[in-house]
Order: structure tokens, then sequence, then C-alpha cells
């Protein structure tokens, strides 16, 4: 009796499976509308709000258009022309320079800082709290703090030092490097926030074999931790360049690009020229190529980063 209906039991089992799949895959149909109608809002809006204006901008790039007028097709001469301009080939030298040297400051301070808001001290949420506070508040108005502090509190705190007797912002060989202050600052926040959560996913085994190991503090860091969260410094370093190579609120709140154009950046010369300085096309096509640049400097570092981490 008990094997009829284990029988009766699996026979009626087997039928229900494919009833059951055949309406999981009626349901998914239904559904599938749903998400469409999801969808298509957000992608509708992301295509005349960005898309359409970008392939706008690549067509004027080709005119003389000074964002007013008449305008007539000058073909490639736009492109030609930013390789033979001075003022913008010093604007890309500024960009770089800057990114360069405020990303690898970012990541060395981040880094060291969350190593110590990793470890076991007292009121720890409390400090990364506190160290995440310069990204939620507003570039500019912490730019003018910073601009009053080194024009004014820095050189009567630092008056015996040449360099910051004047105002630094007034000097054209080391304006920049105030930038590069203002800019780590905040950028730090965030790059802190990343690496955490990559230390976080360590084991803490690990730590204690490299310990019983006789393994050093500098050993430990260079042969687990660094090698374990290659991911989040790629991930920094990355985020870190192509941002700090858009550089603009900083330089607005601190220099305006002065003294003369020493600290204008490539986005302030497209903004300045494109906007204000009947430079429409000129500067649109500027923008192209400073599109194609930051893509190509990300592909790059990507490449080059992930088959470090390959290595490790």
């Amino acid at each position: 009796m008990t094997t009829l209906t284990q029988a009766v039991r699996s026979s009626s089992t087997a039928g229900e499976k494919p009833a059951r799949a055949k309406r999981v895959k009626l349901e998914s149909r239904r559904a599938l509308p749903a998400f469409y109608w999801m969808v298509w809002p957000a992608a509708i809006a992301f295509a005349l709000f960005h898309t359409l204006p970008v392939l706008v901008g690549i067509f004027f790039s080709f005119t003389n258009y000074a964002g007013y007028g008449a305008w007539n097709f000058v073909g490639l001469s736009n492109y030609v022309n930013l390789f033979k301009d001075d003022r913008a080939l010093a604007a890309y030298g500024f960009s770089f320079l800057f990114a360069i040297v405020a990303t690898i400051l970012t990541n060395v301070i981040s880094l060291a800082i969350a190593l110590g808001l990793n470890a076991k001290i007292k009121a720890r949420n409390f400090w990364r709290g506190v160290y995440f506070v310069p990204y939620v508040l507003s570039i500019l108005v912490i730019g003018y703090v910073f601009q009053f502090f080194f024009s004014n509190s820095l050189p009567k705190i630092l008056s015996g030092i040449p360099l910051f007797a004047d105002n630094i912002l007034t000097n054209p060989d080391w304006a920049w490097t105030a930038i590069v202050a203002l800019a780590v600052w905040q950028a730090c926040a965030f790059a802190i926030i990343i690496y955490l959560s990559g230390l976080q996913t360590i084991p803490a085994e690990l730590y204690e074999a490299a310990s019983l190991d006789g393994a050093s503090a500098w050993r430990q860091f260079r042969s687990i931790t660094f090698p374990l969260i290659g991911a989040f410094f790629t991930i920094n370093v990355v985020l870190s360049l192509k941002g700090y190579l858009q550089v603009f609120d900083q330089i607005v709140a601190l220099t305006n690009g002065g003294p003369g154009t020493s600290t204008e950046s490539v986005t302030l010369l497209i903004f300045r020229g494109g906007f204000s300085g009947g430079e429409f096309a000129y500067q649109t096509a500027n923008a192209v190529i400073f599109f194609i640049v930051i893509t190509v400097v990300s592909l790059l570092q990507f490449r080059v980063l992930q088959r470090r981490e390959a290595d490790f």
C-alpha cells in the first residue's frame, strides 16, 4: 500500500513540474512589459539630455559657430588649430600635472588614514564619520574658505617663510599647489571609504598567521594588505585621475585660472572660450578631444592596473 501511495505521489509530482514551469514562464512574459515601462523613461531622458546634446556638440565642432549668429562648415580646422594653440597645450599640461600629483597624494594619504581607521582604536566610527565630512560639503563654499586661508591667514602664520609671506595664490609658479591641497583634502574622504571597504574584506586569520611567522608590519602590508585590496586601489586611482583631469570648481574658487593663465585647466578653458569667448565650435572640438583623451587614459589605467592585480 505504501509503495502504491508513493507511486501515485511521484506521478502527480511529475505532472505538476511541467505545469509549474509553464506557469512561471507565462508570468515572466507578463512581467516583461512592466520592466520595459520602467526602463524606457530613463533611457529616453538619458538620450534627450545627454546623448542628443553630445551629438549636436560634435556636429558643431566641424563648424565656425560662435554660439550665436550664422555658421559655416570648416571641416577639421578646429581640431588642427587646437594642436597649434599654445594656450590649449598649456592647459592640457597643467591639467595632467595637477591630476598626476593630486592622484598620488590622494591615494597615499587615503590609504594611510584608512589603515589607521581600520585598526582597533577608540571612537573608530566617530573618526570615520569625521573624515567623510569633507565629501558632503560644497566645494565652492570650502574653496572660498581655503582662499581666505591662503590669502590672509597663512601669510600671517608663516610670515617667516618667503614662499608663504605673500599670498601664494598670486604666485604663478606655486599657486597650483594650493589647488592641489584643496582638491586632495576633499577627495580623500571618498577614497578612504573605498579603502576601508577593501580592508574589511581581508580575513584577520591571515594577519594572525603572518604574526606567528614573525612578519613585520611592513611585510604584512606588502604581502597581504596591498595585494588583496588591489581592485580597490584600481578603482581609486582611475576615479581620482579622471576626476582631477576635469578639475574646475577648485580653480574657480581659488584662482579663477590665474595668475594670468598659469592655473587654467582644460575644463576652465572650454567654459571660458565656449560660453563667453565666442569660441563655441572651437571649444566644442576641444571638448571632444578631451573626452577621447580621458577615455584612453582611463582604459590604459584599467589595463595596466588589472594586469598588476593578476601578477599579485
